[in-house]
């Protein structure tokens, strides 16, 4: 993905239509219009789901514990409970705030706000992917709009149904690459921080800011963390509350090493893990890739076993 937004400028759009009957077929106004009408579908399908669960008092997933830890930012109580070995709530404190604010609307309008955003975001992701994709805002190439939510549709769905902020956060940093391509790079560290401020990992980022000398974005990054993490849950909480709840996730979840990433040893390197740092590890290193079940006989898939510190330095590579 980091890779996108090494072109300084956008281009024109080289879209040329191929001269297959099929992309012939796709390519016009009104199957244009009926893939958007298919999103809109889906989208309200999706939607639909986890409203229907909690409506008929089923389990709702993570939807119950966004709405738990906004009720407790409202009453102004402890946001990380430590319980059978890990937190229940994992993700940064602004997060815990965003949370307090949907929590307002009680459990199914939280949760209707949610996959809201949720649709906003996979249409974003869309459009901006193909942006990307094709070095365009004006690409017509309906492929381009097709083909990748297709490719991770089960991914999509799984955002909706479990409550999970990742197509957010795909939609989050497309936009600040589609930034840095029209050199709006305090936009682009903007979004980026707000993606960290709701779940850590997109800070990452800011070594590829470093790395491509993208000096205006990296610091719109860092001065955006301080007033969502210090500046932001102050006048709500307290300055002491503040650094306290940052102090309790940092000692908690800021942790990486041979045998765990952060709050969840058991999950780490498993195959419920498919993030890059997980992968790696798996693929590169001599780890269970079933850990996270009960007593087992361990499974291995790597093809090598290279020291951790290699496989971080594989990470980084591939990260850049």
């Amino acid at each position: 993905m980091f890779r996108f937004a090494q072109h300084d400028k956008l281009e024109e759009s080289s879209d040329v239509p191929c001269g297959s009957p099929a992309n012939g077929r796709l390519n016009n106004a009104a199957r244009r219009r009926t893939l958007l009408w298919a999103f809109v579908a889906t989208a309200i399908v999706f939607s639909a789901l986890p409203l229907l669960r909690y409506l008929r008092g089923h389990t709702i997933f993570d939807y119950e514990l966004w709405y738990a830890t906004g009720k407790h930012v409202l009453a102004g109580d402890e946001i990380y409970f430590f319980r059978a070995g890990k937190y229940d709530f994992m993700y940064p404190p602004p997060c815990a705030l965003f949370l307090a604010g949907a929590s307002l609307l009680g459990q199914g309008g939280l949760i209707f706000l949610l996959v809201a955003i949720n649709s906003i975001a996979w249409f974003c992701s869309v459009k901006l992917s193909a942006v990307l994709a094709a070095g365009s805002r004006n690409t017509t190439n309906c492929w381009l709009y097709l083909i990748p939510s297709l490719l991770v549709i089960v991914y999509i769905w799984s955002s909706y149904h479990l409550g999970q902020p990742s197509v957010v956060l795909l939609a989050l940093m497309l936009g600040a690459f589609v930034a840095l391509r029209t050199k709006r790079e305090i936009v682009a560290g903007i979004l980026i921080a707000v993606a960290a401020a709701i779940k850590a990992f997109p800070v990452l980022a800011m070594v590829y800011l470093v790395y491509r000398r993208w000096w205006k974005a990296a610091g719109s990054l860092v001065a955006t963390l301080i007033f969502l993490i210090l500046i932001l849950p102050t006048p709500f909480r307290g300055f002491e509350r503040v650094w306290h709840d940052l102090e309790k996730w940092g000692a908690g979840m800021l942790k990486y090493s041979e045998l765990s990433v952060g709050q969840r040893p058991m999950r780490s390197y498993t195959w419920k893990n498919q993030s890059l740092v997980s992968v790696t590890n798996r693929l590169l290193r001599h780890v269970d890739a079933d850990a996270a079940s009960a007593p087992h006989t361990p499974v291995y898939v790597n093809f090598t076993d290279l020291k951790f510190s290699t496989v971080n330095a594989i990470i980084i590579s591939v990260a850049l």
